[in-house]
């Protein structure tokens, strides 16, 4: 059974990002991550198409990691208990590192 969403859960925040060539970015990247460090959020352009995000680090919530591991924890058990295993799975000649990149392009 799946817990009821609670409702004191937040939205994130959106907060607007600086649009920046990545050939300003590339000349004043100290200045940048300064302002980076200070919460500001840039999206560097390539001939003013978005190509990638400068963003405050989030250390992450220990809770929020606690919790996850909890329910990946409960996950396995849960998978366990219904016979579920990794070399179930698997493809004849498969290996976990096939598996995990399956579907992806390159």
């Amino acid at each position: 059974m799946r817990p009821k969403p609670s409702r004191t859960t937040t939205k994130p925040t959106l907060v607007a990002a600086e649009p920046i060539s990545a050939y300003d970015a590339k000349t004043r990247l100290p200045k940048l991550l300064e302002r980076a460090e200070r919460g500001e959020r840039f999206v560097i352009t390539r001939h003013g198409r978005p190509v990638a995000q400068l963003v405050p680090f989030d250390a992450g919530d220990d809770a929020s990691v606690a919790r996850a591991v909890e329910r990946i924890a409960a996950l396995r058990a849960r998978l366990a208990r219904q016979g579920v295993t990794l070399a179930s799975i698997l493809e004849p000649g498969e290996t976990l590192r096939e598996l995990m990149h399956a579907g992806h392009r390159y």
